[in-house]
């Protein structure tokens, strides 16, 4: 007798229905053929409210297939308490493989990082973000905010980074930094730090970016000219931790978590990507991102 599959489980393979995850992907190419442009899209319901990865949760589900494998992290952790619960989820409606190996991933999910290691052609990055309207701060209300990215209208993006500076003396804004992409679209790049800002541009894999409260997608696709807003006079910088050691590697030339001690007064710094740091600690062989923000920091460490 023939073994009837298709109704073993009470959710469909991935859990979204197969018409939505359709819409999804066919929304997705949209994204990848108009670089940095936000595309709307259904954001159907799910087991977890929308504001807590529901947007990389519905691009995931959408793509993956049973021979993928997937990291999902948040800030850079395979093992706090939202990566490990979305990594269950998603692996329970697949039954794909799992890793916490940076180069072993196909779809990596990321939750406000990108990863220290180099991404290839062969992998895909997807990014949980909750406000993908990088005029928000700007602009409340959103049919305005459409029209300034259809006339390139970005004037009072630049006036916000200039009173930034002169007020405090330097541009204010750390993660979630603005980006121009394709000399067209400004996009937020999710809650990243300043430090993985430059490993969006010319990068080899693909970026997508899903939010589902604001229910909007919009990608990054590979060898895409993406570069921070910044003026002649004025420009974009990383955050520098060349004065600091990681107290587990040793290891500087990574983006870092400031820890305080027990005593409530003492910190230590760690490398935050804990897959990365894992490697260095076992002196596996690692290939880090390049740009030229992250080279005038190993150049400045070796005059030293």
């Amino acid at each position: 007798m023939i073994e009837n599959k298709k109704f073993n489980t009470s959710y469909n393979y991935a859990f979204i229905d197969e018409t939505t995850k359709k819409e999804i992907r066919r929304k997705l190419l949209k994204a990848v053929c108009i670089p940095g442009y936000q595309v709307p899209y259904s954001s159907p319901e799910m087991p977890i409210a929308r504001g807590w990865g529901t947007g990389g949760l519905h691009v995931t589900l959408a793509i993956i297939g049973k021979s993928d494998t997937l990291k999902m992290i948040d800030q850079g952790s395979d093992a706090s308490v939202n990566a490990c619960n979305l990594r269950d989820f998603i692996h329970m409606t697949t039954d794909c493989a799992t890793t916490y190996d940076t180069v072993e991933a196909t779809i990596i999910q990321t939750r406000h990082r990108i990863t220290e290691e180099k991404l290839t052609d062969k992998q895909i990055m997807v990014f949980q973000v909750p406000q993908p309207e990088p005029l928000r701060m700007v602009e409340r209300y959103e049919y305005k905010t459409r029209q300034m990215h259809a006339e390139s209208d970005y004037a009072k993006m630049w006036l916000t980074l200039y009173e930034a500076f002169v007020k405090w003396g330097a541009v204010m804004h750390g993660a979630d930094y603005p980006v121009m992409v394709n000399n067209r679209y400004i996009m937020a790049p999710s809650p990243i730090p300043r430090w993985d800002i430059p490993n969006l541009n010319n990068a080899e894999c693909l970026y997508l970016f899903g939010a589902g409260r604001e229910k909007r997608l919009y990608a990054v696709p590979p060898h895409t000219k993406v570069e921070p807003l910044e003026f002649e006079d004025v420009k974009f910088h990383i955050e520098d931790f060349s004065d600091v050691k990681c107290a587990s590697s040793g290891y500087n030339i990574a983006y870092m978590d400031e820890m305080f001690q027990d005593d409530g007064v003492s910190k230590k710094f760690y490398v935050n990507d804990s897959n990365f740091l894992d490697k260095l600690l076992e002196k596996k062989k690692v290939i880090q991102h390049s740009n030229k923000y992250l080279n005038k920091i190993k150049d400045a460490l070796q005059r030293k």
